[in-house]
């Protein structure tokens, strides 16, 4: 849960989590789509489904307990090095290196690196130093330690290098370019979007679609929705129609606007536009998974923030 995503916001869901999921046992034998409705609102849904296969995998190859080898904890769906080192470091004192953000931001200034740490050859740089400053004992104290110094002291904008105890060795504070280091700069482009969702009611159930694996909100439940190319289509353009159609396999006519959600997702600017919409013609040959539900079936049902929103207006 805390890949991508900082100890505030995740706290709440850790606690609800472990409440309903409190071993592996009970993980692995879950439904996907309870374990994706219990991360609901956490964002990166592909993690809870890895989370889910991972449960699965330790249950199935290693007897239902968390494995200790460096290289069996590596092949557990969605853990890569640094969450492996810091899980076997951490649970079970393995002196194994991390690197994270704060870590990365920690011994680039270190040693003066000014090139893009995220590289091949300045990546594999820092793995080395944070290998090499490992002590013989407590390695996970230790790595816990470089974090939270890296999230209370040498922080991102305006390090506090007057009360670090690092500062005489620091090549970034002797050379005065801790501003610049890490040299993470990266143009972020913000593109404005704007979508089109539907509510459409049929003697007290709505309407849903699914999203596959592998597409944005792969797994979840959403009114249907589309991106719009322009104002101008909004609602009632052919187009748009059409692209309905195909998705869910009805032809449907636009009525009352409902609503308008903003939101952001990775590089995009969001705006939602929410109509009230009914069908005038069924067919089967929808793209997507399509289902009625009741508002007690869309209590348990899975779907994105934007929809629980919806969902949550609904008389």
């Amino acid at each position: 849960m805390l890949q991508q995503t900082t100890t505030a916001a995740v706290d709440a869901y850790y606690r609800r989590f472990l409440t309903r999921f409190p071993d592996v046992r009970t993980l692995a034998a879950a439904e996907r789509t309870e374990v994706q409705r219990f991360w609901e609102g956490l964002g990166y849904y592909r993690r809870a489904k890895q989370l889910h296969e991972a449960a699965q995998v330790i249950l199935q190859q290693h007897n239902g307990v968390f494995p200790t080898r460096f290289q069996d904890v590596l092949a557990l769906p969605g853990i890569g090095r640094y969450t492996a080192g810091a899980v076997l470091s951490i649970a079970f004192d393995q002196r194994l290196p991390i690197l994270e953000a704060n870590t990365i931001r920690l011994h680039a200034r270190l040693i003066g690196f000014s090139d893009n740490p995220m590289a091949g050859s300045g990546n594999r740089l820092l793995w080395k130093m944070a290998e090499s400053v490992l002590p013989k004992t407590e390695p996970g104290h230790f790595n816990q330690a470089l974090m939270d110094f890296g999230s209370l002291v040498c922080v991102p904008k305006n390090p506090d290098c007057c009360v670090c105890p690092m500062s005489p060795l620091c090549e970034a504070a002797i050379q005065g370019t801790q501003s610049s280091i890490p040299n993470l700069s990266k143009v972020k482009n913000i593109e404005e979007r704007t979508e089109l969702a539907l509510v459409v009611e049929n003697k007290g159930t709505f309407l849903f679609i699914r999203y596959p694996e592998g597409q944005r909100w792969g797994g979840l439940w959403d009114f249907p929705r589309l991106m719009v190319d322009s104002d101008s289509e909004i609602p009632h353009g052919p187009r748009m129609l059409r692209e309905f159609r195909r998705l869910t396999g009805c032809t449907f006519r636009i009525q009352e606007p409902l609503m308008t959600l903003r939101h952001s997702v990775t590089r995009y600017k969001i705006t939602l536009r929410v109509f009230r919409a009914e069908i005038i013609d069924r067919q089967n040959d929808s793209e997507y998974e399509v289902s009625w539900r009741n508002h007690e079936e869309i209590r348990l049902t899975p779907l994105n923030t934007t929809a629980r929103k919806i969902a949550d207006s609904l008389p």
